[in-house]
């Protein structure tokens, strides 16, 4: 008999079996997955319309930038906003709410008529995909057996840039219909059929085993629990009792003292540094940056599917050796192997190499950062808080995130120039200093978390 397993000392007579998944929690981690792929999707698709969009609704370059950051406006509100009615109407139907505005999202973007009609349905999308990225992991920790919680809740983190990958080779296989004007209209749309599909579905899982306890909902609790295939579910429901009675006692615990100044500093370091580095901008403007360096369309949208393809992969190897390799090394290494690619980005943007090098350089950096920022952050924030403040301090790191995403995609079209133009390496050249800079920050303020227990992290922070 395991001494670790707390339900085999309350029946030594027996050892637990090994949880199994069911269908039922099968059903439930895909679709709860599938919001991480609208995620993705919505993140990457306008990439594919900026061209077509900044002619027909006669944009200057202010107004693409803001037309472009306006879903990252949205998603700064849905992270913020997106916590509370969890808590009270549940993360399952919250996700609802999420899935609708994904749908109105895709509609609206496809049926625009004008700039505002456009930044109006983006920032729908943008409320839904700040919601999606705290409601959820949530959702998927709380429905998940703790033998499995890491490789469902992983689940999700791989649908946002299996939802990118989708995104780019649906603008290039759209692209290729040759249907003229209209083009735009489909490649936006066409994300109505996840959207429709996420929010009938979230009508047939169940409800979070966590959230009915903490709404006093235990005999539905249990059944949910019996579910998902947990044994001795008395027990297992009388521990979630304990742990929710827990941080509801904690949950008054403030964010902003001088005990947590440095989680709180080393929180919204990793997340500017993880914008700061420009991949967002690349998300964003892939196609437009390939078509300043001289690619032709169909070239362009190619090389945005390579590049969905190496983030995918690199973020399944970041995934799998972080556990292993360490959270300071891999955001090292990432970080150095992003400042190099970005250095080289600049040199040939300023007109002094092949542009053709371009796809293997921004395929190094979307490795580099895949494996390394991509694949650390939220498991670095979501360490380094003690409990008593760390749905406080995730949700700080979260807004840090996506305000710092909405400043760089404004922005970053003002300063973007074709090949060969004056000035035209200086935004590369930019996020590669910021790279420089965290390296010497990582190096000498950021601790190891790799395998520190939670309780003993204040130790080592």
């Amino acid at each position: 008999m395991s001494a670790s397993n707390p339900l085999a000392a309350v029946h030594p007579s027996a050892e637990i079996p090994p949880v199994k998944i069911t269908a039922a929690l099968l059903g439930a981690t895909l679709v709860g997955a599938l919001g991480g792929l609208l995620f993705g999707f919505d993140t990457a698709v306008i990439s594919g319309c900026q061209d077509q969009l900044k002619v027909l609704f006669q944009l200057s370059l202010n107004e693409q930038g803001f037309m472009t950051a306006s879903a990252l406006i949205g998603a700064a509100i849905g992270s913020l906003a997106a916590a509370k009615p969890g808590d009270l109407y549940g993360r399952r139907d919250c996700l609802k709410i999420a899935a609708a505005f994904y749908l109105l999202c895709a509609l609206g973007c496809a049926s625009a008529s004008g700039l505002w009609m456009m930044v109006s349905a983006r920032i729908l999308g943008g409320i839904a995909v700040g919601a999606t990225s705290v409601l959820g992991p949530m959702y998927l920790a709380e429905i998940a057996p703790a033998a499995w919680r890491g490789r469902l809740v992983a689940c999700f983190q791989v649908n946002i840039v299996l939802g990118v990958l989708v995104a780019y080779f649906s603008n290039y296989w759209i692209g290729s219909m040759d249907l003229g004007d209209a083009e735009w209209r489909w490649k936006l749309g066409v994300q109505a059929l996840p959207a429709l599909a996420f929010l009938v579905l979230l009508f047939f899982i169940p409800r979070s085993p966590r959230w009915l306890v903490m709404r006093g909902k235990h005999a539905e609790a249990l059944e949910v629990l019996g579910k998902i295939g947990l044994s001795h579910t008395d027990e297992q429901l009388a521990a979630i009792r304990d742990s929710v009675h827990l941080e509801q006692g904690q949950s008054s615990a403030p964010l902003f003292v001088k005990s947590l100044s440095k989680p709180i500093f080393l929180a919204v370091a990793v997340a500017m540094f993880n914008q700061l580095g420009g991949i967002n901008a690349l998300w964003y403007y892939a196609n437009t940056i390939f078509s300043m360096a001289g690619f032709s369309k169909d070239s362009s949208a190619l090389q945005c599917v390579i590049l969905g393809v190496a983030n995918f992969i690199a973020t399944l190897v970041g995934m799998a050796i972080i556990d292993r390799a360490g959270r300071k090394p891999l955001l090292m290494w990432g970080t150095i192997g992003c400042g190099i690619a970005l250095a080289l980005v600049a040199w040939i943007f300023n007109g002094t190499a092949h542009a053709g090098w371009l796809v293997w350089l921004f395929g190094g950096f979307v490795v580099c950062h895949a494996f390394g920022q991509g694949a650390v952050i939220w498991v670095f924030i979501s360490e380094i808080f003690p409990t008593a403040a760390r749905s406080k301090g995730q949700t700080l790191g979260s807004f840090t995130h996506w305000f710092m995403a909405m400043l760089v995609s404004w922005t970053f079209p003002l300063v973007a120039k074709d090949v060969g133009q004056a000035g035209a390496g200086l935004p590369f050249a930019f996020f590669a200093a910021m790279m420089l800079l965290q390296i010497f920050v990582v190096g000498f303020m950021f601790p190891e978390t790799k395998q520190v227990p939670l309780e003993e992290m204040e130790n080592t922070i």
